[in-house]
This record gives structure tokens, sequence and C-alpha cells, in this order.
């Protein structure tokens, strides 16, 4: 004698949890926020013409970390903003891959500053936070839109020809990253992406 067949929806619930699953886990993070980009931008070009040339003071190194923590900020409020204007949660499993692929470049940064700044090679931190932050955005960007790794490699292009630079060309160097790059890549994805 034959099973008796089980009705659709006796797996529907089922079906449907793994069909989302595997499309979250396909798909990529979208709430890079563009126009946060460009906010980034506009205060790292503040920041080169305050800071003037590395000088090896911490003064220097305090301007940029300011300009650092006000970058967080900012971009911690737009993705926040562009996760609830897009409905792209920020606690599913392509943030999560975009965040855990980006930060360790970033810790890497953060553990080199104190160490340049001890060693007396502040007037190389430029090359140093440049490649750093465009390995961030080129490794978190493999979970992200296509725009953000290469972002990601201009940065780190910048990074080398920072460290290959005179040292005096430092805060124009760290001007045409954190601020035209971080305003041209901005505009492209506000503009492509949604904000």
């Amino acid at each position: 004698m034959a099973a008796r067949p089980e009705p659709i929806h006796a797996h529907a619930i089922d079906d449907l949890r793994f069909i989302r699953e595997t499309m979250e886990r396909a798909g990529a993070f979208t709430a890079v926020p563009g126009w946060g980009g460009v906010a980034m931008g506009i205060s790292a070009v503040v920041a080169a013409l305050v800071s003037g040339p590395p000088d090896n003071t911490i003064r220097w190194v305090a301007v940029w970390l300011i300009d650092a923590i006000v970058a967080v900020a900012i971009a911690l409020a737009a993705t926040a903003w562009k996760s609830r204007a897009s409905d792209v949660p920020l606690s599913g499993l392509p943030a999560l891959r975009f965040a855990l692929a980006y930060a360790p470049p970033l810790v890497a940064g953060m553990v080199l500053t104190p160490v340049f700044v001890t060693m007396g090679l502040m007037a190389r931190l430029p090359g140093c936070w440049l490649l750093l932050y465009g390995t961030a955005l080129t490794t978190g960007g493999a979970f992200s839109v296509r725009i953000v790794p290469i972002m990601g490699l201009c940065f780190m292009a910048l990074g080398v020809v920072a460290f290959a630079a005179p040292a005096p060309w430092g805060h124009w160097l760290m001007g045409a990253g954190f601020g035209g790059l971080h305003v041209a890549f901005g505009l492209i994805i506000a503009r492509r992406y949604g904000g």
C-alpha cells in the first residue's frame, strides 16, 4: 500500500526558510553609504588643510585621528540611515561577512599607528593608513557591490604612491585619498546604489 502524500503546506515554512537563507547567503551588502562617503571626504579635505605636511608631531597625528573619529561617526550614521531606507538589515549575513572582512585591516592600522609614532615614522603614516584602508575596502567589498573593492584598489594604489613619494606630500595624498576618492566614489554609489 502506497504512503499517502503529504499536503503541500506541510513543508512550505521549511521551504520558505531555506529559500530565504540561501538568498541571504548569496546576497551582497548594499548599505554602503554614498552620501556618507561624500561627507567623509569633505571632512578629510578639511583635515588635510588643517594638518599641513606630516611633521613628526603629535599635533599632526591628532588632527587625522580626530578626523578618523568624525569619519567613523558619519559612516555609522549614514550606514544605519541607508539600511533603514533601503530595508537592508544590518544584522543579516551579508553585513556580517562585510564587517568580518573589513575589520582586520583597520585593526592592523590601529596597531601600527602607535608603532610608527614611537619609532618617529609619523611622516610615513599616510602610506600605512591609505594602504590598510584600501585593503579593508577591498576585502569587505568582496561581499558588497562591485564599486567598493574598486575603490579599495584605488586607495591601495595611492598608499603605495604615498610610501614612494616625498614625505611632505603626505597630507595632499591623504586629502586625495580620504577626501577625493571618498567624494568621487561616494557620488557614484549614491547615484547607482540608492544613496
